[in-house]
């Protein structure tokens, strides 16, 4: 009996190596699925020809953009600093990188950055999404780290390495199919559900307060009539996205005040002296502090700074000079109305979208 069941355990292991040596390796074919998302009152957004969105590269996008891997001492993420319940961009006034280093500016929100079309960083140093993506993952002031070394991390993890071929085709991890899979993620996250966007649609109504804080927003200043004045604020958040595509330097500081030069460092036209890349408003009331350099910590202090702390530099725009003789007028009840106005801006699905959450 003894000799028999050796003998079977024996034909068992022959035959399980047998099968082990006939087995296929398995081939993970590219998945070519588009990906598709509501942009609601949005126009049609202008995506890039040579980086169609597809589920799985939207997929790999969430992945790499979640993954603290890819920074030095894989603790931070993309998403440290862009968190999806404060409009993707980051509570703190200077976002802190590995080490606990500080940065020198306020994380900008990435929502809606298909319908930007001036480059990205507040200086608009990159001019593609996926130029953006990896810029921080190399900035000493952020993740500190190499793409060669990301790019052998990942390469150790067999999920990437299948998402990748799903994405691309082939297991083959670069830094260029990074930088495309994370333009694939920022593109797809939209907000266009707001209670504006549900007014634009005939769904709500606004209140009185907001509904004057509307009409407060979208009318000119009005130096000869006072009375008809408004807070001028569509000149530069107008349209759809409530942004410009411009750099645009708003009076924050004197020529001799100004430590940021902004846009002056990448253009090297000293025109371009402390102007900055003009946000969007959509989802503000969740993306303070304000401005570059996150001097701001609420929407109170914002307005009193066009209202009356406009300060001349010699690149400062026309449009924010022109009111500083007199301000812009605005009562505290003004104040209160047009803030009102700027909170039906917040797309509270935005902060919750499954979509958009971590996948790990």
């Amino acid at each position: 009996m003894k000799n028999i069941s050796y003998l079977v355990l024996f034909i068992v292991i022959f035959l399980a190596c047998e099968k082990d040596k006939n087995t296929e390796p398995i081939i993970i074919e590219k998945d070519e699925t588009p990906y598709t998302f509501s942009y609601q009152t949005l126009p049609e957004p202008n995506l890039p020809l040579d980086n169609p969105l597809t589920v799985q590269g939207v997929e790999l996008g969430r992945m790499l953009f979640y993954d603290p891997i890819l920074s030095k001492d894989a603790r931070q993420s993309c998403a440290s600093c862009h968190i999806q319940n404060k409009g993707f961009s980051d509570p703190s006034r200077f976002s802190i990188g590995v080490n606990e280093i500080r940065g020198n500016r306020q994380a900008m929100p990435v929502f809606n950055l298909a319908w930007h079309s001036n480059d990205f960083f507040w200086d608009g140093r990159a001019s593609t999404l996926r130029e953006q993506s990896l810029e921080p993952i190399q900035d000493p002031l952020e993740m500190n780290e190499t793409l060669e070394n990301v790019i052998s991390k990942l390469n150790g993890i067999e999920a990437y390495t299948n998402q990748f071929s799903l994405a691309f085709g082939t297991p083959d991890i670069t830094a260029q199919r990074m930088g495309l899979a994370m333009e694939q993620f920022m593109l797809s996250i939209v907000s266009s559900d707001s209670k504006y966007d549900r007014y634009l649609a005939g769904e709500v109504e606004l209140t009185e307060s907001e509904e004057r804080g509307k009409q407060l927003f979208e009318t000119e200043y009005n130096p000869f009539f006072p009375q008809f004045s408004g807070a001028d604020c569509a000149h530069c958040h107008g349209g759809s996205n409530f942004e410009n595509d411009q750099y645009m330097n708003n009076g924050l500081d004197t020529d001799d005040m100004m430590t940021d030069i902004g846009r002056e460092a990448v253009t090297q036209n000293p025109m371009d002296k402390g102007k900055f890349k003009v946000p969007s408003l959509r989802n503000i009331e969740l993306t303070a502090p304000y401005m570059h350099d996150g001097r701001f910590q609420t929407l109170e202090e914002v307005i009193d700074h066009y209202n009356e702390g406009i300060k001349m530099s010699s690149t400062a725009d026309p449009t924010v000079i022109n009111t500083m003789e007199s301000g812009l007028f605005l009562t505290d009840q003004d104040k209160v109305d047009l803030i009102n106005f700027l909170k039906t801006l917040t797309d509270e699905s935005l902060a919750t979208h499954p979509a958009y959450q971590s996948p790990f």
